[in-house]
């Protein structure tokens, strides 16, 4: 049947099945990369009929009968992933980009990058301070004026005299996770309580401490040096190695340039507060790495489509090679856990793409952040390089 008025003609064979026999309609979209054609039939998904319906004025019809928009999306209300699914499929289509199902086949692997970076050994002094933890600020201090300046101007362990003015005062102040780290490695020695009651403090004043833990430990350990990210809104704040606390006559102040949050797998977090962080962290020009720590029994969750981008300022397609991104659609009001996210995470990396996290205000405005996996040598954690995108 061909109705060849130039309306883009559907047809909804049951709830979540929309196809088109119309020669008309297939001849318009041909080209477009929407749908998939077997034997003479378009099959389009529910977001791409959809699509049509809102953007393009296709109309649809079930035995017959005209059928709106809302008669096709009132069978997904109760689906959590409904109207994030679908506003982000229409943000990267209204682009002039192409986006597919992830069932979607294509010729060869996507481009995913690895970042690495780099590592150095850490050598620290062969002596042994005294300290004294207090347990409310979850702070020691260091009353060893030599020895507490030495680890201060050498290695950049806690807090000498002021801040950015060492020389006034003779305490050094270390935080809980370098007072742990310096116990670990033989180098200090609490005198009022011992290292299985500091971490017992810890974990009750933040459930996460061991896994915050675990990855300030795996960035000190290859050298690098990592203090609070509060003024971030993130963790920790990263130094790499051989930085030092000292202003130079030429550049001034060293100021870190990348902040790590920990996402542990067993976690959740909400999606709007997460992108607070990003935002922050870019908004001083910080490069975000997200740590995701845990046991890798990641929780097995698909992303949401598969993406072609841009190559020179033209758009790419199925026809021009493979596709560039995963997208996980989310809304600001989602919470996203931990495994979750760490399977989406796996799974883009076995089809060798980049995750894209395309999240969906209460506006329906879409905001898109690319996720890059960090190879830190001789790691066993997972880290990963977060940064806003613009299609």
């Amino acid at each position: 049947m061909c109705a060849n008025d130039g309306m883009l003609h559907l047809k909804l064979i049951s709830k979540k099945e929309v196809i088109s026999d119309d020669q008309s309609t297939i001849d318009q979209l041909k080209g477009g990369h929407i749908g998939n054609m077997v034997d003479g039939i378009l099959y389009l998904g529910i977001e791409e009929a959809l699509y049509l319906m809102d953007v393009r004025n296709a109309e649809c019809t079930a035995n017959g009968k005209p059928v709106a928009f809302n008669d096709i999306a009132s069978a997904f209300w109760k689906s959590g992933k409904f109207t994030s699914r679908y506003f982000t499929y229409k943000d990267w289509r209204d682009r002039g980009l192409v986006i597919k199902s992830p069932d979607s086949s294509y010729a060869e692997p996507g481009r995913m990058q690895v970042k690495e970076y780099p590592v150095s050994s850490l050598k620290l002094p062969d002596y042994k301070l005294h300290g004294v933890f207090f347990k409310t600020d979850l702070l020691t201090i260091i009353d060893d004026a030599e020895h507490g300046r030495d680890i201060y101007d050498r290695l950049w362990f806690g807090q000498y005299g002021s801040y950015k003015a060492p020389e006034r005062g003779r305490l050094n102040k270390l935080d809980v996770y370098e007072t742990l780290f310096l116990i670990d490695h033989g180098m200090l020695v609490l005198d009022n309580i011992t290292v299985k009651e500091l971490e017992r403090h810890a974990a009750a004043r933040r459930r996460d401490f061991p896994r915050l833990y675990q990855v300030y430990k795996d960035w000190r350990e290859k050298g690098y040096v990592i203090k609070t990210g509060f003024k971030f809104g993130t963790h920790f704040r990263v130094y790499f190695p051989g930085a030092r606390p000292f202003k130079s006559e030429s550049t001034g102040w060293i100021h870190s340039k990348h902040v790590i949050h920990v996402f542990p797998k067993e976690s959740k977090l909400l999606i709007s507060e997460w992108a607070r962080a990003i935002r922050v962290a870019h908004s001083v020009r910080k490069t975000f790495i997200l740590a995701v720590p845990g046991d890798p029994d990641e929780r097995d969750v698909g992303f949401d489509y598969i993406l072609y981008h841009r190559k020179g300022g033209d758009a790419e397609s199925p026809d021009s090679g493979p596709p560039r991104f995963a997208m996980l659609s989310l809304s600001e009001e989602e919470y996203i856990g931990g495994r979750e996210f760490a399977g989406a995470l796996r799974r883009a990396r076995e089809s060798r793409l980049d995750l894209l996290l395309a999240i969906m205000d209460r506006e329906t405005a879409v905001t898109y952040y690319r996720i890059r996996q960090i190879r830190l040598p001789h790691s066993r954690q997972e880290y990963y390089e977060i940064d806003w995108l613009q299609p």
